[in-house]
């Protein structure tokens, strides 16, 4: 039980000011918020026992305990990373090093907080059994399903992944109920990928979700939400860390749905391998020759 230091964070923003109210002091005083009450934790926030509430409902626990025991969970944590770390000026490469690779390493460690397990198995299970998959994303996400199309191609999945959105949508909507359609979009408000998971889902296509915890529009449109964690600054960092993630998504999928049928997929990667390796032999070849 832990993750609730992970989802509150993830959803400050959208919350309204007496919900947040109630999460900042619990992420400023998590140790002191799970020895209180609901009345005593209002009265120290200065919010209502109805905010308290209402909060534990954005969040998607069950209640003020449940809340509680996953900030305890949190808390009883040690070693690991905590907090990501921006950049600055005149920052020494070995700083650079150092703060990159924990940002990266703390982006997955709270994703995996907040994973819901049993959606990933929704997502394996759908994905196994599609006739298509497609994935859509813009910018960074794109380069996401990119990596996704070349690994799933490998064991022998058909899937997809355009760059141009106009396509993304026009492909959206010839899906049905035998394909999946997988949006990527960190903060869950990319115009292009709601566009395009809403056509799938709306022809019958089972929709997959990969966001940030909280409230998105994308969230609409997704029959199974895969939520991941990335608290960086985007203006500043490029939405570094929130790529790592969504890619460790992405191997987590690919790998189930690869074990779901492990003696073909390790055949069709073997075949892949060898006939990569027989194309770089005959370029050598060439080169030598020329």
């Amino acid at each position: 039980m832990h993750g609730g230091l992970v989802r509150l964070r993830e959803i400050l923003e959208g919350l309204n000011p007496s919900e947040k109210k109630v999460a900042e002091y619990v992420l400023a005083h998590p140790e002191r918020m799970i020895e209180l009450s609901v009345a005593q934790l209002a009265e120290a926030s200065g919010a209502s026992q109805a905010a308290i509430i209402r909060l534990c409902k954005s969040m998607g626990v069950k209640g003020y305990q449940d809340l509680k025991l996953k900030v305890a969970g949190d808390l009883r944590e040690t070693g690991g990373v905590q907090g990501y770390q921006e950049i600055r000026p005149q920052d020494s490469i070995a700083t650079i090093v150092q703060h990159v690779s924990n940002n990266n390493i703390q982006a997955i460690h709270d994703t995996v907080k907040i994973l819901d397990l049993e959606q990933v198995s929704k997502a394996v299970e759908a994905l196994h059994q599609a006739k298509r998959i497609y994935f859509f994303g813009i910018g960074a996400s794109n380069l996401i399903g990119q990596d996704a199309q070349q690994k799933f191609l490998r064991i022998n999945r058909t899937c997809f992944c355009f760059a141009d959105p106009h396509v993304q949508l026009a492909s959206a909507v010839t899906l049905t109920k035998e394909d999946v359609a997988v949006g990527i979009s960190y903060s869950g408000e990319t115009k292009e990928v709601i566009a395009a998971l809403k056509a799938a889902q709306q022809n019958g296509a089972v929709t997959i979700g990969i966001t940030k915890y909280g409230s998105t529009t994308l969230a609409q449109y997704t029959d199974i939400p895969l939520c991941i964690s990335s608290t960086e600054n985007e203006i500043r960092s490029g939405a570094m860390s929130s790529r790592i993630t969504q890619l460790n998504v992405i191997d987590i999928l690919y790998l189930g749905v690869a074990s779901n049928n492990y003696e073909q997929s390790v055949m069709y990667l073997d075949r892949s391998r060898q006939a990569i390796r027989e194309l770089a032999n005959g370029m050598a070849k060439l080169n030598h020759k020329s």
